[in-house]
């Protein structure tokens, strides 16, 4: 090969290079935007099932199905998921992780002797020694955050039985919307969930969140 061939190979791989990049570039917009060139944004379909679910709950502990008790289940359940996807390293697995919970807060609401909080801190166990286990402590906002987080919602469930409404509902719903402000976050950042998962969850927090402290306030 002639030094004007090499040349213009060498020209064509950087140009190739560059192109790639750019790609990469444009997908990474695309995943950020949730949608692609000429394809309809379809990414809201998480934010109007969060409202519907966080809806759901709150007529239900509005007519007296459900009680705060269970609703601060709610919450727990959020930072589980959190903590689990954090301890797995996969963003991916936080849909599952929730599918998870609903049986777990299903199961209590069918059956008097299953208690979803202490399963989900047993549960949280495991998988805090397993993410530490394949060195999960770091970064600083995956495991070790999580878990902070996790303890608090813990402490919120827990405290409820101590408080008498409307304080347990207001701190309850402060809770919540707290664990709205996370899951903002964590769609901006992108970090430890699925930003599906992010979205579903921030609207339900917020959704139920709200509820809680109004039915606290006017109840």
């Amino acid at each position: 090969m002639t030094a004007a061939g090499r040349d213009a190979a060498r020209e064509a791989g950087r140009d190739a290079a560059r192109e790639a990049e750019r790609e990469a570039e444009r997908e990474a917009e695309r995943d950020r935007d949730g949608r692609g060139e000429g394809r309809p944004r379809l990414r809201r379909w998480p934010l109007a099932a969060g409202v519907l679910f966080g809806a759901a709950l709150a007529v239900a502990l509005g007519i007296g199905v459900s009680d705060l008790d269970q609703v601060a289940q709610v919450l727990v359940a959020a930072a589980f998921v959190y903590l689990g996807s954090a301890a797995l390293g996969r963003r991916s697995a936080a849909w599952p992780l929730f599918g998870l919970t609903f049986v777990l807060i299903g199961l209590g609401y069918a059956l008097p002797g299953v208690d979803p909080l202490w399963a989900m801190v047993a549960l949280v166990a495991v998988l805090a020694v397993y993410g530490l286990a394949r060195g999960e402590i770091r970064p600083a906002w995956g495991l070790p955050l999580q878990l902070v987080a996790l303890v608090a919602a813990v402490a919120v469930a827990l405290a409820v039985a101590a408080l008498g409404q409307p304080w347990a509902g207001l701190l309850v719903g402060a809770g919540l919307l707290g664990h709205a402000a996370w899951d903002v976050h964590h769609l901006r950042t992108r970090r430890v969930v699925a930003p599906t998962l992010a979205e579903f969850c921030c609207a339900l927090d917020a959704v139920l969140g709200v509820a809680v402290i109004v039915l606290s306030v006017t109840g």
